[in-house]
Order: C-alpha cells, then sequence, then structure tokens
C-alpha cells in the first residue's frame, strides 16, 4: 500500500488530501480478460470522500490497460452514489493504457480510457523522462513524467505524474484548471497475510454493493475472487 499526501486548490480555498493506493489479492474478469483490483480511497481535510476499486491487466509486452473504476462517493461520512462508474465493454466504454510497456518521449498522445456515458476521456503523454525526485518516502532516478487531461473537460487542466519503476506514482503536480491537486509520495507499507486478508475482505464488499448500486454495466461482470492467499 502506498500513501500520498497533498492539497487541492481552487476558488473556495484549499482542501488537504491523503489518498491510498493498495493492491489487493483480488482479481476480475472483465469482458473475459482476468484482471487485477486495486482498491484506493480518497480522503479531504480527514474526511472519506471517494473509496474506489480499479481494475488493471497487464500484456506479455508489459502495457497497462485500465478496464474499469467503480468509485463511491462520500459525504459527511455517507454514501451519496457511484455515478462515475464505468466497465469496458458496457455503454459504449473501452478500456485504454493505463501505462505503456515501452513509454518514449515524443511518442504520440494515448487513451487511457473512453467511457462516453460519465464524460470520461483521460488521455496521456510521455512528457519527460530520467527525471530526479524528492518526496517524503525518499528521493527517485530515473522518473517517468506523464501528462494527462481530459480534453472533454478543458477547464479541470492537466496533471503532470511521476512515476519510479518498482514503485509506481511518487508525485502529482497540476498544470491549470479548476482544481489544482497536488500529491507526493508520503510511505510504502508492505502488508502482512493479515493484513491483505482484510483488505480483501473489504473491496469484495466494495465489489458486491457495486452490483446494487449500477445494476446495468457492472452487475453484468463476474463478482471478484480471492487469487492470492491470505492464510493469518
Amino acid at each position: 500500500m502506498i500513501t500520498t499526501i497533498g492539497q487541492v486548490e481552487n476558488a473556495e480555498g484549499t482542501t488537504e488530501r491523503i489518498v491510498t493506493h493498495t493492491v489487493t489479492g483480488l482479481t476480475k474478469v472483465i469482458d473475459g480478460v482476468k484482471t487485477q483490483v486495486l482498491w484506493d480511497r480518497d480522503y479531504a481535510d480527514g474526511e472519506l470522500v471517494e473509496s474506489e476499486l480499479a481494475f488493471f491487466a497487464q500484456t506479455e509486452t508489459g502495457t497497462v490497460w485500465l478496464f474499469g473504476e467503480y468509485p463511491e462517493e462520500f459525504e459527511n461520512g455517507t454514501f451519496i452514489g457511484a455515478p462515475n462508474t464505468f466497465i469496458h465493454g458496457s455503454s459504449g466504454t473501452q478500456a485504454g493504457i493505463a501505462m505503456q510497456g515501452q513509454p518514449r518521449t515524443g511518442t504520440p498522445e494515448y487513451v487511457q480510457a473512453h467511457a462516453p456515458a460519465v464524460n470520461f476521456l483521460d488521455c496521456g503523454k510521455v512528457f519527460e523522462e530520467h527525471q530526479s525526485v524528492c518526496v517524503a518516502a525518499g528521493c527517485y532516478d530515473d522518473v517517468l513524467v506523464i501528462d494527462e487531461h481530459n480534453p472533454l473537460e478543458p477547464a479541470v487542466g492537466h496533471q503532470r505524474k511521476y512515476y519510479s519503476a518498482g514503485t509506481g506514482l511518487v508525485k502529482v503536480t497540476a498544470e491549470g484548471g479548476d482544481n489544482r491537486e497536488t500529491l507526493d509520495l508520503e510511505k510504502i507499507e508492505q502488508l502482512t497475510d493479515a493484513q491483505l486478508k482484510e483488505v480483501n475482505e473489504e473491496a469484495l464488499k466494495l465489489d458486491a454493493h457495486a452490483y446494487e448500486v449500477n445494476p446495468t454495466d457492472y452487475a453484468k461482470t463476474p463478482r471478484a475472487e480471492v487469487a492470492v492467499s491470505t492464510v493469518g
């Protein structure tokens, strides 16, 4: 599990953000492809505002594809819905490239996923390579920087995401936009078997709830399954 800490600045002020990214021991089949389930939690000023399952698969050449997301939203501690859910193969949604197998500067922009029903069209482009970055968790060399944006929502602006091989996301910066989010990697935690078992249980609850919340698209997928031993 990795924890990133930062803030969001907009016309209303500044909100402190904490985001945790956890690789679960679950898999989920989407349109015939077995994906790895990730669980993200987003906190604003200490309060949970989003709990999300995201589904990724990697090809033999190393390219990582995003097959969908189920982001539950919360307000004042109360669940208020998951309106931005998208699943590859449903409602016109198409999977996209989360990370190229061999990213290089000077290559064309690529689609990270397209879900027209929820106005989602994230696009990425390799912005810089071989950068050095220092954050709270440490200093990283040979960092890859990806510029991301949604051309359907130009007011949102661009994000620059910094990735280190073997670690993942280490930094996020904002370039323009109404809500400028910045995040730095705070810590990396290797889960014990007992912790992974607890993560799997919580993610399975989220997966089960999605069938009630989104009976059209999400409910067409097989349920997530435990793929890793959680003895302990």
